[in-house]
């Protein structure tokens, strides 16, 4: 808004104002034009800011009587905002750097929270790039993933590898572990049931001597 003021040419009384007189009845009829145009001057400022505020804002000056008073209200409510502002991308930042993998859950969901936390931080204005995400997902993953994570980072370029890339990666490696231990349990089972039969047959063969 300060430079579509300074381009209207009027940002010098918003920003330093005017005095007003103390008896304007004392005013010489000159002084008294020059104050009649001043003060429509700043009416126009004015009018202005007003023009190019949201209804939120415009209700924080909707009582100020000149330009320069609603510009310092204006200043005062940014400023607040932007306090505000930091305190929350500090609080993002923390709950980024906390953010783990829990025990029993799945990739698509932990991957859900994990974006939930990055796209507040660029909404706030936090530069957060693709192997910054990467890189926070391969450390934060449990135990159980760890040497897949040794394997992407000795062998591919965490640079290049895109989040959803990591993602869909991470899903085949967890269905292949969850097949091979599906297959581990039916052998397990195969083996008990054929040891059952077994089992069954010398005992039959016992009572038929």
């Amino acid at each position: 808004m300060k430079v579509i003021l300074g381009s209207q040419d009027v940002w010098d009384i918003v920003d330093k104002g005017y005095t007003k007189p103390v008896n304007e009845e004392a005013l010489s009829s000159n002084e008294n034009e020059v104050l009649l145009k001043t003060r429509k001057k700043d009416q126009h400022d004015l009018t202005l800011i007003h023009y190019y505020l949201d209804d939120g804002m415009f209700e924080k000056v909707a009582d100020a009587t000149t330009s320069k008073e609603a510009w310092e209200i204006l200043q005062n409510s940014l400023q607040r905002v932007d306090k505000v502002e930091k305190i929350k991308l500090q609080t993002l930042r923390v709950d980024f750097e906390a953010l783990k993998m829990k025990e029993y859950e799945s990739i698509s969901n932990f991957y859900s929270r994990l974006m939930v936390v990055v796209n507040k931080l660029k909404r706030y204005g936090e530069k957060v790039d693709n192997v910054c995400v990467v890189e926070k997902i391969l450390r934060s993953l449990t135990p159980k993933f760890d040497y897949v994570v040794c394997a992407f980072e000795e062998s591919k370029d965490l640079d290049s590898m895109t989040v959803e890339q990591l993602k869909s990666s991470l899903q085949a490696h967890k269905e292949k572990m969850k097949r091979r231990k599906e297959e581990t349990l039916e052998r397990l089972l195969k083996t008990e049931a054929s040891f059952k039969n077994f089992e069954g047959e010398k005992g039959y063969k016992g009572n038929g001597q």
